[in-house]
């Protein structure tokens, strides 16, 4: 089920009502939406088996408070992320869908909301039942403390753990995130976008990704056996061919 903008609000809004505790920092403005391609292949993959009753992966992405009215049986809001992907890729692995695999990956990694521009968030101590998803964790906001060089290992790391199921690890670059915001910037805004009408995702059609690496840096750091060594190997096979048709 597609969850609109307004629906999460209603639901940050009704969730922060009723919570005995105040809330420390107002919500991010939202970018949940932004890759949403990635986001209906794991709806579709989690939807699979859904032991956890999580009403869908949109609420993985949001805060902490909004998060919670979508968690179903999960409890530690820092890992419904990580439980999701993990759920997600598990249903794929047993579907043999390489594709669903892929973007459970990709899922795990995206960006979490948090409660303002440069404001990283809370990391998952559990472990995932999927050692490829327990090698992962979400990017972090652009603005944050150190955010390039950890954005850019998780993005490697997430580029090797998609070449090990069979996917293409350039497709790793798809978890990028924005440029980084104004940490001062009292809207919350950043250089973020957020709609659920735009089924490709916000920040791809409207090129607002910022690639946290090169192609050649990723083919560098996963090395041979890969989709794309093979896509290459492929090209220069059929290139050979005609080159041999040809001196026939």
């Amino acid at each position: 089920m597609m969850f609109s903008k307004a629906l999460v609000a209603v639901v940050a809004l009704l969730v922060a009502g009723s919570s005995s505790a105040p809330i420390k920092h107002r919500r991010e403005v939202p970018q949940e939406h932004s890759h949403e391609k990635i986001i209906t292949v794991v709806r579709a993959s989690l939807n699979l088996n859904n032991p956890d009753q999580i009403q869908d992966p949109i609420f993985a992405l949001l805060g902490d408070a909004a998060a919670a009215a979508g968690a179903g049986k999960i409890t530690d809001l820092a890992c419904l992320q990580q439980a999701v992907a993990d759920q997600a890729f598990t249903n794929a692995k047993a579907a043999n869908d390489t594709e669903g695999m892929t973007n459970a990956l990709i899922f795990r990694a995206l960006e979490r909301n948090t409660g303002k521009v440069g404001l990283a968030s809370e990391l998952c101590t559990q472990t995932a039942k999927n050692p490829e998803i327990q090698a992962l964790t979400q990017h972090q906001d652009p603005a944050s403390e150190n955010a390039a060089a950890t954005n850019k290992a998780i993005a490697l790391e997430l580029a090797k753990q998609i070449a090990s199921v069979g996917g293409d690890p350039l497709d790793a670059l798809l978890s990028g995130t924005f440029a980084p915001g104004d940490v001062n910037d009292a809207t919350g805004k950043g250089n973020t976008c957020d709609d659920a009408d735009d089924k490709e995702g916000c920040i791809f059609t409207q090129n607002l990704l910022v690639p946290d690496l090169t192609e050649d840096e990723i083919k560098a750091a996963v090395g041979n056996n890969t989709a794309v060594d093979q896509v290459d190997n492929n090209a220069d096979e059929g290139a050979d061919g005609d080159d041999k048709a040809h001196e026939g």
